[in-house]
């Protein structure tokens, strides 16, 4: 269809097409620009450029968030026109920082709450230096360039040219940065913005590969390390070739400590991987799973102990699950994603008083699924519990919710003939109204 077109629009001749782009242009900003980027030589088109950032810094106009969006497909479409009209990396690499340099007169005035508008800093204009920096020639100007837009970051996103150094600039020169930084951080006076040096030259340490010099620096940032501090130190030597290190620093951590627990033994597991330690491994791989069973986990926990062992450890799994006094949503569903709907049902109605509607999150999809297996009473024992949630907290808004569930219940009590010991549908039903009879609109809602 597209080429059609385009071959008909040929047939019209230049004139034809130039005649209906001016009065497209009448019309539309967007296409006036258009024209004007391609009728400009590249001198001029550089100019244009150079005039919309010297706009963009003066601007006071306050974009509220509903404009956001456009706000950031316009500055994307300034970044293209430069992508199509300058193929020198110097003067590239310049005209994007000093976009980067735009970022008081655009995010300074930006409801950003949607975060449109700095990703086309962090993102769209990061790929653009990158792409441009690479093939500069002169990377002292480069390192320069970076260090001075860096001086002033009010707003986080000219440190995303630091956070990707390592793709356009050597390692002599990442050295080279990294003194620069230092020097700057060794002469400020104001704790925050020498912790701002310094996190600078934590992630070229980090990308360096140099797991000493980030753990000098997080130490001078910080002083006392915290958890967090010990498992990024860990993390950084791990990725540096030295897991016995990385093991020293998590080793620094109390067994008791539950911060980042998911994340330190994620770690652990890599660790004890590139060290060897095949039994710890496992142990760690099974204290992941059983932390937080899933497909997923699952699949982790057999990588390391041997496919061959799956249908024994979900055995083994069902029956810690059975046993254990306390309801966990995510162990139901684990039953029920490795085939045992039987037994998810059986460990769901044992447990049927700690069921809390407000995990609705949580609870909808097992219901969906118990109703789908036509496991019909753990599916009403769900749906009862999200129904009691929402007329217990009686928020108009999500009473249509509440009116499904209800339906629901009365379709589904039709195919229960044992109710286990539990009230039948016109019991419960009764019980709801003498409960929140009052709730007109939801009965309302529910009568038609």
């Amino acid at each position: 269809m597209n080429e059609n077109k385009k071959a008909r629009l040929i047939e019209l001749g230049a004139e034809a097409l130039a005649d209906a782009l001016l009065e497209l242009a009448d019309h539309n900003d967007a296409a006036d620009d258009l024209v004007e980027r391609m009728i400009a030589t590249p001198e001029e088109n550089i100019e244009r450029f150079k005039a919309k950032l010297r706009s963009l810094k003066r601007s006071r106009h306050f974009i509220h968030w509903r404009e956001s969006a456009s706000f950031a497909r316009r500055l994307e479409t300034l970044l293209q026109d430069l992508r199509a009209n300058v193929d020198d990396p110097k003067i590239g690499s310049k005209l994007v920082a000093a976009f980067y340099e735009t970022d008081k007169g655009t995010l300074g005035n930006c409801d950003d709450s949607s975060g449109h508008v700095g990703e086309v800093y962090r993102f769209d204009a990061k790929e653009l230096f990158v792409s441009y920096a690479r093939r500069c020639p002169d990377k002292e100007w480069l390192t320069e360039l970076v260090f001075k837009l860096n001086k002033y970051d009010d707003y986080g996103v000219r440190d995303t040219l630091i956070d990707c150094a390592v793709e356009y600039l050597p390692e002599p020169n990442i050295r080279n940065l990294i003194n620069m930084l230092q020097k700057t951080a060794d002469k400020e006076e104001d704790e925050y913005a020498k912790r701002h040096w310094l996190h600078l030259i934590e992630s070229l340490a980090r990308q360096n590969r140099d797991a000493r010099l980030f753990e000098k620096v997080r130490t001078d940032s910080w002083g006392t390390l915290s958890t967090a501090a010990f498992v990024d130190i860990a993390q950084v030597y791990l990725e540096s070739g030295d897991p016995e290190a990385a093991l020293s620093w998590l080793d620094k951590i109390s067994p008791n400590e539950t911060h980042q627990i998911d994340e330190r033994d994620r770690l652990l597991l890599e660790i004890l991987g590139r060290l060897g330690e095949t039994e710890k491994q496992k142990d760690v791989a099974r204290r992941i799973f059983r932390r937080h069973r899933s497909n997923d986990s699952l699949e982790a926990l057999l990588s390391v102990i041997g496919a061959q062992k799956r249908e024994s450890v979900i055995t083994e799994e069902t029956d810690l699950i059975l046993s254990a006094k306390t309801l966990s949503l995510s162990d139901t569903a684990f039953l029920m994603e490795m085939g045992q709907v039987e037994d998810a049902e059986r460990y769901l109605l044992d447990r049927v008083d700690q069921l809390n509607g407000d995990f609705y999150g949580s609870l909808l999809p097992l219901a969906d699924a118990m109703e789908t297996n036509e496991r019909h009473m753990a599916a009403i024992v769900v749906y009862r519990a999200l129904l009691d949630s929402i007329l217990r907290r009686g928020r108009t808004k999500t009473y249509p919710h509440g009116v499904r569930y209800l339906k629901k219940l009365d379709r589904l009590a039709r195919s229960v003939s044992d109710w286990r010991g539990m009230d039948d549908h016109d019991t419960y039903l009764q019980q709801l109204r003498q409960a929140h009879g009052r709730k007109s609109s939801f009965w309302s809602r529910y009568g038609k």
